[in-house]
């Protein structure tokens, strides 16, 4: 079986180091390169085509999340994984806008990491519950938009479900679908919505209450 490669951008030898030997330990995973700044992460990028970047949010000559947002514009098969010591909501948000897959406190444990990496390699978004409850208060916080946009009782148990974080595989036994269905309803849910990634449905959905709605059975409009 190949192996997924890795790219690890941060400019901190000690947590670069760190994060090397934690993935040694997993055979399905392959270390490919380390970069300091965002011009060795692009020569690396190009030389090996990791499937996987692991990136710190803040670089030292640059935001990490313009060098994600322009890696994806260069790669965009790459999944970016967002590493950071604090869970700014700002920081967040724009991290996800930028196209980020997975956003990790460091202080989450190597099994935070590992389950974001997992979910990356599968097409999935995960965020860390600390990082969704400060997305869900920054979202609180800000002007609720007057559009409303209503889904259907089946679009709300699944956006209910990927709020849970769910995999499209895990949805389908939960709900008796096909994963080919569930995932027709994932891309018809983040179009009505205008949502990019499953991790800002993720974060929708628990704004937005949908678990209490789908328990009482009944479609409700939403608000954006």
């Amino acid at each position: 079986m190949e192996k997924v490669k890795v790219l690890i951008v941060d400019d901190h030898e000690v947590v670069r180091f760190g994060l090397s030997l934690l993935l040694t330990r997993y055979d399905y995973l392959e270390v490919v390169g380390e970069a300091e700044t965002i011009e060795e992460t692009f020569t690396l990028m190009e030389k090996h085509r990791p499937e996987i970047v692991i990136m710190d949010v803040r670089l030292k000559k640059c935001s990490g999340i313009d060098c994600c947002r322009e890696v994806l514009q260069r790669h965009p098969y790459t999944n970016v994984i967002m590493l950071t010591s604090y869970g700014d909501d700002k920081v967040i948000l724009n991290s996800i806008r930028a196209g980020a897959k997975g956003f990790v406190l460091k202080d989450t444990g190597n099994d935070g990491l590992i389950r974001a990496i997992d979910a990356a390699i599968k097409g999935e978004s995960m965020l860390d519950s600390k990082i969704t409850n400060a997305l869900m208060n920054h979202l609180r916080r800000a002007s609720d938009d007057d559009q409303k946009v209503k889904l259907s009782k089946q679009e709300l148990k699944v956006l209910n479900l990927i709020s849970k974080g769910s995999t499209n595989k895990t949805i389908a036994k939960e709900i008796f679908l096909s994963e080919k269905t569930v995932r027709n309803y994932v891309s018809n849910i983040l179009s009505k919505l205008n949502l990019n990634n499953r991790a800002e449905a993720a974060v929708y959905a628990l704004k937005n209450d949908l678990g209490e709605s789908v328990n009482n059975k009944s479609s409700k409009h939403i608000t954006r």
